[in-house]
């Protein structure tokens, strides 16, 4: 407990955040949520709750003249099973919008996974303090990011100077989905992630609903982005069914249309881009589902493998390859009645000669470096001259 006088307690309440489509009052504090609960109550899938409650692309933002600012936090870390223990979850400042500092919290609650088993055990913590000092003393807008991969409880805001709501700086908002590589992956830090280095590139808002290994074309999540206010969406679609061996290619085309469906009853005419996945050389040609090869687990080393066979395409599963054509063939079919829909092959972002200079680590996930740059190819092939060039200056009306 702080008691020196200078600290002022401003209540954490949901006008504080951005990115979170949803909070939870908990007994500790403030629990932001990237899917609305009615969301959350239609799928008891662990993975999806853990995915949509670690906060990708969420930030504080509010305006003061504090010099010092102090954060509160209850983390919900994670542990594998015979795995050496992960770094702790990274916090971003941002001031004026510059990358000012970062930090991280310790302790907390711990959450055990193991991989060969799915079981799951959790070690209850306390809570710990996030501190910057050293900020200017004039007014400014002040962002502080929370870490894309570690759920966070927000527990208490102290500052030495009174807090106010941030600057309206009248930005298109843009709401991106897709799997674990648009959650933030490997990135090191929730600003470095490539759609929030995408954003920041095309001076838009983001919503980030980037779910690690729960993209899998869900009603509900569809009608979250239905619901959703946004001036720009783009969806990444295809991995997680392949990894998860989740449809056959039967049922892929109509749920791609499906959800484009629900999307569109609450964004007619909003610039809509679906993205096919990005090169992943094990699932090109080679059906899910992925499995984790464990072997290298206890010296930090975690690598994936496909587990189908080839062969199998002829039965309807899914590859990378097949799910190319189904988007591909999907938005082309639409365009002739939408014209504000397109499709941008995800190698384009990462492709073979990215892989042969920034192969994947684990054989899935793009690692920090690639992240960086699929930030940046996304912000010149979409913002600066695609699909979302000159667009969205003004939230769609109705």
């Amino acid at each position: 407990m702080h008691t020196e006088d200078r600290w002022i307690t401003t209540p954490l309440t949901a006008g504080l955040l951005r990115g979170a489509l949803d909070v939870e009052r908990t007994a500790h504090g403030l629990l932001p949520h990237r899917l609305p609960a009615r969301a959350r109550a239609q799928c008891a899938d662990p993975q999806l709750a853990m995915a949509e409650s670690q906060p990708s692309g969420v930030r504080l933002a509010f305006r003061t003249r504090a010099t010092a600012v102090e954060l509160d936090t209850l983390p919900t870390k994670r542990q594998y099973t015979g795995a050496p223990t992960r770094p702790d979850g990274v916090y971003e400042l941002l001031v004026d919008g510059v990358l000012t500092g970062s930090g991280s919290v310790g302790g907390g609650n711990v959450l055990t996974i193991d991989m060969a088993t799915g079981r799951t055990g959790r070690r209850d913590g306390r809570a710990g303090t996030l501190r910057f000092d050293g900020l200017p003393g004039r007014l400014k807008d002040v962002e502080i990011w929370l870490p894309h991969n570690e759920t966070t409880e927000l527990v208490a805001l102290r500052t030495d100077a009174p807090v106010g709501p941030a600057e309206d700086r009248g930005r298109a908002v843009w709401l991106h989905h897709g799997s674990s590589i648009s959650h933030g992956s490997d990135a090191t830090g929730p600003t470095g992630t490539w759609p929030a280095l995408a954003a920041s590139l095309g001076g838009v808002e983001l919503i980030n609903l980037g779910l690690g290994g729960s993209a899998l074309l869900d009603p509900f999540t569809a009608r979250a982005i239905r619901d959703t206010p946004a001036d720009l969406i783009s969806l990444k679609l295809g991995i997680n069914v392949v990894n998860a061996d989740l449809m056959r290619r039967r049922a892929f085309g109509p749920a791609v249309h499906g959800f484009l469906d629900t999307i569109r009853e609450g964004h007619p005419t909003v610039p809509l881009l679906v993205i096919s996945p990005l090169l992943c050389p094990m699932h090109e040609d080679t059906p899910g589902p992925s499995a984790p090869d464990l072997g290298g687990l206890s010296e930090g080393r975690l690598r994936f493998a496909a587990m189908g066979d080839p062969a199998e395409k002829a039965a309807g599963k899914l590859t990378l390859g097949v799910v190319r054509e189904e988007l591909a063939a999907v938005v082309e079919q639409r365009s002739a009645d939408d014209p504000h829909l397109a499709y941008l092959d995800g190698r384009e972002l990462y492709g073979e000669a990215d892989f042969a200079e920034l192969p994947l680590p684990d054989q899935l996930h793009p690692d920090a470096a690639a992240h960086r740059r699929i930030g940046r190819r996304f912000a010149g092939l979409v913002f600066a001259q695609g699909a979302f060039a000159g667009r969205g200056t003004a939230r769609e009306g109705g």
